[in-house]
């Protein structure tokens, strides 16, 4: 698959604020930094010591080194690392509810439209539980190239940019490809505070 380079665009200033506007009356929290590295500063800032925190999949996560952070520094309390030591045909029920409820879910999006709507495409649905409502405060870190028109765009952001990237990672890294089989879309959170997203003006992930 070829992916369509048109959506690696980092969006305008004037695109961001309209975005930033839009999300913050749907409910969502939403901060711009310049780059990668005030991403992770900001990120940290925002995770609590001791926090029970689950790092979704994620290419943006690994540019700005938040993984390695999160799994190795010794300052929180890393989800993944205890579902990487369990067993899925014993323990596999015990694992769908660690995953969904975290005390914090930590990621990135596929697209944000300009009226405050955001996507998030999945192979499994494995991290949607917790984006959605398991997690009692999510993160998401996203390069601004992800923002778009509308739910359209957004859409086909996702299948003709993310997929073919997902796609190619995932053989690399699973040796099979990957879907978009499962679609989040969330337009407004009623919790105030729950989702904060942290939007970096440089292109990071896909």
């Amino acid at each position: 698959m070829q992916a369509n380079e048109a959506f690696e665009v980092v969006a305008s200033q004037e695109r961001i604020d309209r975005t930033v506007a839009a999300l913050k009356q749907h409910g969502i929290d939403a901060l711009v930094v310049e780059n990668g590295a005030a991403a992770r500063q900001r990120l940290f800032e925002l995770l609590p010591a001791g926090a029970e925190v689950m790092n979704m999949t994620s290419m943006t996560l690994e540019a700005i080194g938040a993984v390695r952070e999160i799994m190795e520094s010794g300052r929180y309390d890393p989800v993944r690392k205890r579902l990487t030591a369990m067993d899925k045909q014993s323990q596999g029920s015990e694992m769908r509810k660690l995953g969904a409820g975290p005390d914090w879910a930590v990621g990135s999006v596929h697209a944000v439209t300009e009226d405050g709507t955001v996507l998030i495409a999945s192979a499994t649905g494995s991290q949607l539980p917790a984006y959605a409502y398991g997690a009692a405060r999510v993160i998401w870190v996203v390069g601004a190239q992800k923002l778009v028109k509308d739910f359209a765009e957004g859409m086909r952001r996702i299948h003709e940019y993310s997929l073919p990237h997902e796609d190619a990672r995932a053989r690399k890294a699973y040796g099979a490809g990957s879907g978009v089989n499962k679609v989040l879309v969330i337009r407004k959170e009623a919790t105030p505070g729950r989702i904060t997203m942290i939007l970096v003006k440089e292109r990071l992930g896909f």
